[in-house]
Order: C-alpha cells, then sequence, then structure tokens
C-alpha cells in the first residue's frame, strides 16, 4: 500500500506542474493591463513602469513563471493587490466557506446517489425504480444555477422559508441552526446533477453485481434480501462507485463557483470571479492552483480506498 500511494503520488505531480503552466498562460492572455488596473487613475507612463518593474511584469513570460512558481513552492503566493493581503491568507479564509458548502454537498450526493442506486437495482423495473429513474433524469438534466435561481424565487422571495443568501445572517445568527439554514438551498442546488450522475452509475454498478454466481447462491443459501443487497451486493459494487464519487467531488467543487455566484456565498468561487474582474492575477492563480490541488490529493485518497477494496488494483 506505501508503494501505491508513493507512485500515485508522484504521479500527481506532472499533473500540478500541468495545471500552474496553464494557469500562468491563461492569465498572461487576459487583456488589460495589471498595472493600470492596480493604480486606476493614478496610471502614468512612469508609475506604470515602476509597477511593472516591482512586480517582475517587464521581464520575460518564462521568467515570470519560474519566479512565481519557485515562490509558490516556497509557501508565498504572493500578495493580493485589490485586498492589500498575503494570497494564501485569503485563499485559506475563503476556503473554509467553500468548504462546508462543497463537503455537504458531496456527502449528500453521495448518500442519496448510492441509496437511490441500490434501491433502483434491487428492484429493477418497479414502479420505485421508474420514478427514481425519472426524479435521476430531472436532476442532471437542469443546471444547478437555474435550480437555485428558481429555488430563491419559490423559497426565499415568495414562501419566504429561507434566507436570499450568504453564509449567516446580516444581523444576529451567526450560530450553527443560522449556517443551516442559509445551507439548505445552495447545497441542493449543488448536488442535484452529482447525486444523478451517481444513482446512474451506482444502479448499473449494482445490476452487474446482482447477476454474479456467488449473489444467487447466497440467495439460494436462504440469507435475507436485505442483507445480500446492502452488504454483500453493495461492498462489491463500491468498487466500481467510488471512482465516480472522485470524479463527482471534482464536479462539486467546480460547480461551486457559480453557485458561490447565486446564492452570494462567500466562498473561493466567488473570490476568483471578483478577482479576475479586478484583474489581480496573483490571488486568481493562487485560488486555482491551491483548488487544484486539493482536488487532486482528493482523488489520491479516493484510490488509496479503492485499492484497499480491492487489492488487485495495486498490481
Amino acid at each position: 500500500m506505501g508503494n501505491y500511494f508513493l507512485r500515485r503520488l508522484l504521479s500527481a505531480i506532472p499533473v500540478l506542474v500541468g495545471i500552474t503552466v496553464i494557469v500562468f498562460l491563461i492569465m498572461s492572455m487576459i487583456p488589460g493591463d495589471p498595472a493600470t488596473a492596480i493604480l486606476g487613475a493614478y496610471a502614468t507612463p512612469e508609475n506604470v513602469a515602476k509597477i511593472n518593474k516591482d512586480l517582475g511584469l517587464d521581464q520575460a513570460l518564462v521568467h515570470q513563471y519560474f519566479i512565481w512558481l519557485s515562490n509558490m513552492l516556497q509557501g508565498d503566493f504572493g500578495r493580493s493587490y485589490s485586498l492589500n493581503r498575503p494570497v494564501i491568507d485569503e485563499v485559506l479564509e475563503r476556503f473554509n466557506a467553500t468548504l462546508i458548502l462543497a463537503g455537504v454537498s458531496f456527502v449528500l450526493c453521495s448518500l442519496l446517489g448510492i441509496i437511490a442506486g441500490v434501491v433502483s437495482a434491487a428492484r429493477q423495473f418497479s414502479l420505485a425504480d421508474k420514478g427514481i429513474t425519472l426524479v435521476v433524469l430531472l436532476g442532471i438534466s437542469i443546471p444547478s444555477f437555474f435550480l437555485g435561481m428558481m429555488m430563491i424565487l419559490l423559497f426565499a422571495i415568495n414562501l419566504r422559508w429561507l434566507p436570499v443568501s450568504g453564509m449567516y445572517a446580516i444581523y444576529g445568527g451567526g450560530d450553527l441552526p443560522d449556517l443551516l439554514k442559509h445551507l439548505v438551498m445552495p447545497v441542493v442546488a449543488l448536488a442535484s446533477v452529482a447525486t444523478g450522475v451517481i444513482a446512474r452509475l451506482s444502479r448499473s454498478a449494482m445490476l452487474e453485481v446482482l447477476r454474479q454466481d456467488y449473489i444467487r447462491t447466497a440467495r439460494a443459501k436462504g440469507v435475507h434480501e436485505r442483507k445480500v443487497v446492502w452488504k454483500h451486493a453493495l461492498k462489491a459494487a463500491m468498487v466500481s462507485i467510488i471512482p465516480v464519487l472522485g470524479i463527482q467531488a471534482g464536479f462539486v467543487l467546480s460547480g461551486a463557483v457559480y453557485i458561490e455566484m447565486v446564492f452570494q456565498w462567500p466562498g473561493v468561487g466567488k473570490m476568483l470571479v471578483e478577482a479576475i474582474l479586478k484583474r489581480d492575477i496573483l490571488l486568481v492563480q493562487g485560488g486555482v492552483v491551491f483548488v487544484a490541488t486539493c482536488y487532486v490529493l482528493f482523488n489520491i485518497a479516493v484510490d488509496m480506498l479503492q485499492s484497499w477494496l480491492d487489492p488487485r488494483i495495486k498490481a
């Protein structure tokens, strides 16, 4: 297991390096001059030249990249000019909010998706199977941001059951019940598509396992159907389901960007959009690299869990 973990960790290094290159090149191609955006009304040619020199923007693009990369490897993600604070401090602070939103959404979509897939497969062609399939298809088909806006219109504006936006109430609140009330709509909107995907693939994996000989043998021996499905079949199907969970974790994390904008959730996604509009290059680059690193590490953890369930994968 240790050797497998080391191999997976080493294989992630080129991926992370590739991400830094792509992010750096994309940000360098965005129209506009960062120095002019920083200086605003004080953007005289002399001041712009001074800022470019201070930030190293007057050097070759390759040189700029390696300076940024070497600083980042030492834990220095630079300083956000729009917020006047270290990038890593802002990213970590915002990531806490994103982690709450994406984490709860991922747990919800994983549980609901697996349960729906198992029930649908165990009762194939039944009314429950058809109903779950219909709900799943609706969940996959409706864009998350549109669902979020419709939920705001219904539950926040018309019925006034839930708060419109934010993470906590502006006045008062700030406790766990207040957080849960603000979480309901963004979590449901963010988890809807991922739940449908997990349910569909869980159903396929379960149907394949339920046709195996050892499942028929367990049934012939008189093992209770619930035990056959939820203990024996689900354990075997999890080998195929776990990689799907890893992929959907990335979808949930990336989907948090527009969900955070819809619900004004103070996370990394909202931070990145605002930083792009302000041409805050270092904040955008640092935020994207940090989130991408977290996703890569999560996928390594998923691979480790899958190899633990099925030792043949390590070969």
